[in-house]
């Protein structure tokens, strides 16, 4: 993939005028040799890859960033479609390669790649699939960029997120999956529309499986500090159990609704992925429902489970995990969350 020219060089002949048209003031020193730019490397130029770049792009997250795709074509020209809105934009180098050296250096890499299934495949056949394909992606990337932390976005994203940790070598907190983030992104969402007010004022966790198996923590969901559930009980107002299971039950049914409506997901990961990447890269330690290593965690023993869970995310990756209460039915279903990820983990013989 050939490079846009350097916008310092013009003409045929590459004529330099950056020296002629910036002088450089008198006693200044040369530039620093350490640089301090933060990279993102971005790999799938699909809808999700390409709303993820253009996000975290818009919201001047990364001094530089990276895409790579098999699809030389398109890939160029996603580059070259960004790059046109450089003046509307934050100072951002764009590149793109496929040639995974592209990503050499990066301080963050985001996997969006990833088969999709064909109808009537089973659920294994496909993870074998994925499986087949992280095995030529996930090395490469952690070779390129060794100190880097990787945050898979493919789904399903538990799974593909434990492959990603044993194929790469990666200590565990630099191995993240997207996981929930979106999940509770829309519960928030789903709350502060049935009590007319900001979604950002709302807290509440989705953990777990992203999928059927995810938990919605009622308890410890809050509104400006009220703990929502003690909230009612203590002004004697009824809700039914349903009720909740409803909006818990539209939560998991968003994306297929969406997907059903406009044939993909796009705008919302990439907000969703773009708070993480910034949260990582700015040393945030801001707390986010991702895919992580669960083990020793509210009983999750035996195995080695990817699910998410309330994490601490800073520029090492996971910090840490947030030691919520859950009641006993959550933790249960938390613990069979982590039973049917680790069955599938299982099956992949890794």
């Amino acid at each position: 993939m050939h490079k846009t020219p350097s916008s310092s060089t013009l003409g045929p002949e590459g004529l330099d005028i950056a020296q002629a048209f910036f002088k450089p003031i008198q006693g200044a020193s040369p530039p620093p040799l350490i640089s301090r730019n933060t990279k993102i490397s971005v790999v799938g130029v699909g809808n999700v890859g390409m709303a993820i770049a253009q996000t975290i792009l818009t919201q001047a997250i990364a001094d530089e960033i990276a895409i790579v795709d098999v699809n030389a074509d398109k890939l160029r020209g996603e580059m070259l479609d960004l790059q046109h809105a450089a003046a509307f934009l934050p100072r951002t180098k764009i590149t793109a390669s496929v040639d995974y050296s592209n990503t050499v250096g990066s301080d963050l890499v985001i996997v969006t790649a990833g088969a999709r299934q064909i109808p009537g495949e089973s659920r294994l056949n496909l993870l074998q699939r994925n499986l087949a394909l992280f095995s030529k992606v996930i090395p490469p990337l952690a070779e390129k960029s060794p100190e880097s932390i990787l945050m898979i976005v493919s789904n399903p994203v538990d799974v593909l997120t434990y492959v990603a940790w044993k194929l790469s070598g990666f200590p565990s907190n630099r191995v993240i999956g997207s996981g929930t983030n979106l999940d509770s992104s829309r519960f928030r969402f789903l709350i502060a529309d049935h009590l007319d007010l900001n979604a950002q004022d709302v807290q509440a966790y989705i953990v777990g499986e992203h999928g059927d198996s995810s938990v919605a923590l009622w308890s410890s969901i809050s509104v400006g500090g009220v703990p929502i559930l003690s909230f009612l009980e203590r002004q004697q107002i009824a809700y039914e159990k349903h009720t909740l299971e409803k909006i818990h039950k539209e939560v998991v049914d968003g994306a297929y609704e969406v997907i059903r409506l406009k044939g993909y997901t796009s705008w919302a990961i990439g907000y969703s992925v773009a708070s993480l990447a910034r949260a990582i890269l700015r040393d945030q330690r801001s707390i986010h429902p991702v895919s992580v290593l669960a083990k020793g965690f509210y009983g999750i023993e035996g195995g080695e489970p990817f699910l998410s869970l309330p994490a601490q995310l800073g520029r090492s990756g996971v910090l840490g995990v947030t030691n919520v209460h859950l009641t006993d039915e959550e933790a249960n279903k938390l613990r069979e969350s982590a039973k049917t990820i680790m069955e599938v983990q299982a099956e992949l013989g890794i």
